[in-house]
C-alpha cells in the first residue's frame, strides 16, 4: 500500500488570502481510495478526465495518483499566479506618492508564500521518487508522466522563493522610505519652528514690563516691531525654501 497526502490550496479573492485542505491517497495493487477534507478541491473532474483517456487508465492505479497529484500543482501554479499579482500590486504601493501602509500587507503576503511553500517542499521529493519509478505500482512508462509533475512543482518553489525574496526587498525599501519621510517632515517641522521661535523671542522681549526699553516710547516702534518680525520670518522662509527644507 502506498499512502501519500496532498495539501490543496485556493485563493480566495475577497479578503486575498489562501484557504487549503488536503487529499490523502491509499494506492493499491488495483485500487485507488482518497479522503478528501475540504470543499473547494473537487475530484469529480478528475475522474472525466481519466475516463477519456483510457490509454492513461491502462497503467492502472499509478494513472488515478497521477491525475490528482496534477490537478493539485495545476492548482498550485494558480494560486502562486494570484499572488504574484498581489506582489507586484504592493511593490506599486512602496513607491506610491500617497504614503500607503503597506507593511501589514507584505506580512500577509510573506504568510501566504509561506503557506504555499509548506504545502509545495514537502510533495517535491516523493514526485521525484515517482518520476523515477521507485516507488512500487508506478511502471517507467508512468514515471514519465510523474516527471511533468514534478516539474511543476518546482517551478512553483521557484517562483515562491522568488516572490519571498521580492517582499524582503519590498518591505527594505518602504522601511527606508518611511524614514526618508519621517526626516522630511522633521525638517519642515523644525524650519517653522525656527520661524516662529524668532517670532516669539521679539514679542517676549518686548512684552516683559520694564520702563525703560529701546524705543517703547518712540511712536513708531510697534509698527517697526511688526515689519522685523515679518521681514525676519520671510528672510528664513526663503533660506529654507532654498535648502529644500520647506
Amino acid at each position: 500500500m502506498v499512502f501519500l497526502v496532498l495539501k490543496t490550496l485556493w485563493y480566495v479573492k475577497e479578503p486575498d488570502t489562501i484557504e487549503g485542505g488536503q487529499v490523502a491517497l491509499f494506492m493499491g495493487p488495483d485500487h485507488v481510495v482518497t479522503v478528501r477534507q475540504g470543499a473547494r478541491f473537487e475530484l469529480e473532474s478528475v475522474r472525466h478526465d481519466l475516463e477519456e483517456h483510457a490509454d492513461v487508465l491502462k497503467q492502472g492505479p499509478a494513472a488515478v495518483v497521477h491525475a490528482v497529484c496534477d490537478r493539485v500543482a495545476d492548482i498550485y501554479e494558480m494560486v502562486v499566479s494570484d499572488l504574484e499579482t498581489d506582489v507586484d500590486e504592493v511593490e506599486a504601493s512602496v513607491f506610491s506618492p500617497q504614503r500607503p501602509h503597506v507593511s501589514k500587507r507584505i506580512y500577509e503576503l510573506n504568510r501566504e508564500l509561506t503557506t504555499l511553500r509548506r504545502a509545495v517542499s514537502p510533495l517535491q521529493d516523493p514526485m521525484q521518487r515517482f518520476a523515477r519509478a521507485e516507488v512500487r505500482g508506478v511502471s517507467a512508462d508512468m514515471a514519465v508522466f510523474f516527471c511533468d509533475v514534478a516539474d511543476h512543482l518546482a517551478r512553483v518553489s521557484d517562483t515562491v522563493d522568488a516572490l519571498g525574496n521580492l517582499l524582503s526587498s519590498a518591505f527594505d525599501a518602504n522601511q527606508s522610505r518611511i524614514g526618508v519621510q519621517q526626516n522630511d517632515d522633521m525638517r519642515r517641522m523644525s524650519a517653522w519652528a525656527a520661524i516662529f521661535a524668532v517670532i516669539t523671542v521679539l514679542a517676549g522681549i518686548y512684552g516683559m514690563n520694564f520702563a525703560h526699553m529701546p524705543e517703547l516710547g518712540w511712536l513708531f516702534g510697534y509698527p517697526l516691531l511688526l515689519l522685523v518680525m515679518a521681514g525676519s520670518s520671510v528672510v528664513l522662509y526663503r533660506k529654507f525654501k532654498k535648502s529644500g527644507w520647506l
